[in-house]
């Protein structure tokens, strides 16, 4: 990661992010608790569809500050 680019979070990925997944795994976290996963075009559907195979909830939004 250099300056302001993030890297997807997929394994192996180095590409930009521009998707923020939003998720929780309500056996272990709270209501209100959130974590972030950051995603590239690429990756997106793989990493959301990853998350709401176990049943998490997920919520998937452009990650602040991408101009698209």
């Amino acid at each position: 990661m250099t300056g302001d680019t993030v890297e997807c979070s997929r394994a192996g990925c180095r590409a930009q992010a521009v998707w923020a997944i939003r998720w929780r795994n309500p056996r272990i976290h709270p209501v209100d608790r959130r974590k972030t996963w950051v995603a590239c075009d690429e990756h997106v559907a793989y990493l959301r569809e990853f998350l709401r195979a176990r049943d998490f909830p997920v919520e998937v939004a452009a990650l602040a500050g991408d101009p698209a």
